[in-house]
Parts: C-alpha cells; structure tokens; sequence
C-alpha cells in the first residue's frame, strides 16, 4: 500500500474490520506493559515505548499489528527521518521500541533493517559550567536542592540517580556512594566529597526524623523496587529503605488506600535549578543535567584518565566520554620530546 492509499484508509469511515483492529491494538498496548514491567525496565522506558507504539499505529492504520511486516517498520523509521525531521536519537529511541515491540509482544522475528532514511546525528558539545558558576547556581538553591545540586556535580550522578538514593547507599565510613540501577539498570560506586561529610550526615538525621513521624503517624512504609515489597513484608517501613531525599508529603496508592512515601520529585529540582540560574545571571543554558556535565569536564580537565572518568559516569561505551574532550581547551605540543625529557 503506498503512502496515499495509506492517508485515505486512515480517513475511511470506521467499518468491523478496523474495530476489529483497534481491539487488537489495545491488547499490544496491554502486553507491552506487562512484557516491560516483567524485566522491570523503568516507568520511563514504558513510556516511551508506548508513545513510538501508538505512533506507529497511527502511521500504519487500520491495519492490525498481526500483518506488520520489517518493511512496515523501515517504511515508519524513514518517515520520521524525512517527514517528520526527527533527531537521530529519536529515530534511534523508535527503533528499539520496535525491536522490543516485534520481538517480545508480537513474537516476530525482527531481521535486519536495512535501507532506511538516516536522521541526520548532529554533533551535540554539552553545556559545562566553571567551577565558579556552579558555585554561583548552588549558592542559589535552597534546601533540599542544594545538597542535590552538590551531589550532582560533587559526584558526576544523573537526577534520577540521585533522587532514587536511599540510606542504605550512603557509607559515611568510607566516604562512598553506591548507585543502583543506573541507565542500563548498572550498579556502581562513586567517591563523595568530603566537604559534603557534615551535609550529608545532617539529611540523614533529618530523614530519620520524617521516617519516625511517619510509622508514629502510622503510614505504609515507603515505595520498594521491584517485588521486594513482598518478599520482605517489613522492609518498607526499615530506616535503611527510606529515601535520603524523600517527597515532603506522603502519595496515596490509588488501587489501596495506603500512604506511602515517595522521593522528591525531578521537576522540582528542575524548577529549583532553573530559577537559580538565572539569580545567578550566568549567561548560559544550565540544567541538573549540566552538572554531570560540568564534573566530567572538570575531571578531564584535571588530567584524569577517561576510562577512569567513563565508570564514574557509568558510560557503557567509552565513546560517550569522549565528547568531553570537546569541552576543553585543547593543547598541542609543536616539538616532539623523548619521555625522559618531559
């Protein structure tokens, strides 16, 4: 079907067999989240995975997923490259949730994808801020977000992994942080500076603090990954589980009734982040995110090695890293020099 016939299927009159259709799609959507949740990928995953679903229904309807075809999905892919100018890494994004899509939904065999319209990858040198503009940002923020902020840069982390930190992850004694299920759902561990020592230990007497107020207040515990909520009944109501930055009222779980503590929320810290930095009238554009950037640049630029600084990122491929080597001056040597002269 080419793509005319295509736009005038979708615009036909709804008959039985596009019902029919729309039923069938329906239960993607449903295996889909199930298939996502079982390997216990993130609710963002999900998401995102969903969305490129619908959207490929859109393109291909009324058909039902059961006729989708490998030239289906190239034919989509270059769609959104040509029609829809999308990024490369949105088209990238789609394909995988296709991939996902055809291998563990509709149970089909994927093949190879070859001869679809590239999206132009556009070279993408991230934002880094100087030591004193991250100074001037902090110095900004208040409390919470300003211990997030410094962990952020102090420790290279991405939001959600800092947000997603609990007690347990904190050892004072060795000055080490411990992340846990970062992209790619990798554990690693991370220095913590030490002049957060007496910040970090102050939150985490203030989280027991809203942990006792809460089993006082009789609340259900906190949110637990995974299934670990059944396997150890008392686990989410344990100090050790509590969030070191935890949200500053309890969530009702809708299906239950019950009170539960969450973390705090990403778009708060933004919302902090963004209105710090423009108190601090730097004239660039800075997010949470721009500290990551800002620790691996600086550690670039303080002579660390990169595989060094690639699994403090907990990049899979030291490639990523790479681009922090555009966000330093470069230096040349003109004279070449034997070793035992440097």
């Amino acid at each position: 079907m080419d793509r005319s016939a295509q736009r005038r299927a979708r615009s036909a009159p709804p008959n039985a067999e596009a019902s029919t259709a729309e039923r069938d799609w329906r239960d993607v959507y449903e295996k889909l989240e199930v298939a996502i949740k079982v390997r216990h990928y993130s609710p963002k995953t999900l998401k995102s995975y969903r969305a490129w679903t619908r959207k490929l229904y859109g393109y291909v309807r009324p058909r039902a997923p059961a006729t989708l075809t490998n030239e289906d999905v190239k034919a989509f892919l270059s769609h959104l490259a040509v029609e829809k100018h999308v990024s490369a890494s949105s088209q990238n994004q789609a394909f995988n949730a296709l991939l996902f899509l055809f291998r563990h939904v509709l149970e089909k065999e994927f093949g190879q994808i070859e001869g679809v319209v590239r999206a132009k990858r556009k070279p993408n040198i991230p934002t880094v801020l100087s030591r004193q503009e991250v100074d001037r940002v902090i110095a900004e923020l208040g409390y919470p977000y300003d211990l997030v902020a410094k962990l952020l840069y102090g420790c290279g982390l991405r939001l959600f992994e800092c947000l997603k930190l609990r007690v347990q992850d904190v050892n004072l004694d060795m000055m080490m942080l411990t992340v846990h299920d970062g992209k790619g759902k990798k554990d690693r561990t991370v220095p913590l500076p030490q002049t957060l020592r007496t910040e970090i230990n102050l939150q985490l007497e203030q989280v027991a603090h809203v942990h006792q107020a809460d089993l006082a207040a009789g609340y259900h515990g906190t949110f637990l990954p995974s299934a670990l909520n059944l396997k150890y009944k008392n686990a989410a109501k344990e100090l050790v589980w509590q969030w070191l930055f935890p949200a500053k009222t309890l969530t009702v779980v809708p299906d239950t009734g019950e009170h539960r503590r969450f973390h705090l929320h990403e778009s708060h810290v933004q919302k902090a982040m963004k209105q710090a930095v423009q108190q601090s009238r730097i004239r660039k554009r800075a997010s949470a995110h721009t500290l990551r950037h800002s620790y691996a640049s600086h550690l670039l630029q303080a002579n660390y090695d990169i595989r060094t600084i690639q699994e403090l990122l907990g990049h899979s491929d030291v490639r990523t890293t790479m681009i922090y080597k555009h966000t330093i001056p470069s230096v040349s040597i003109k004279d070449a020099k034997s070793p035992l002269d440097l």
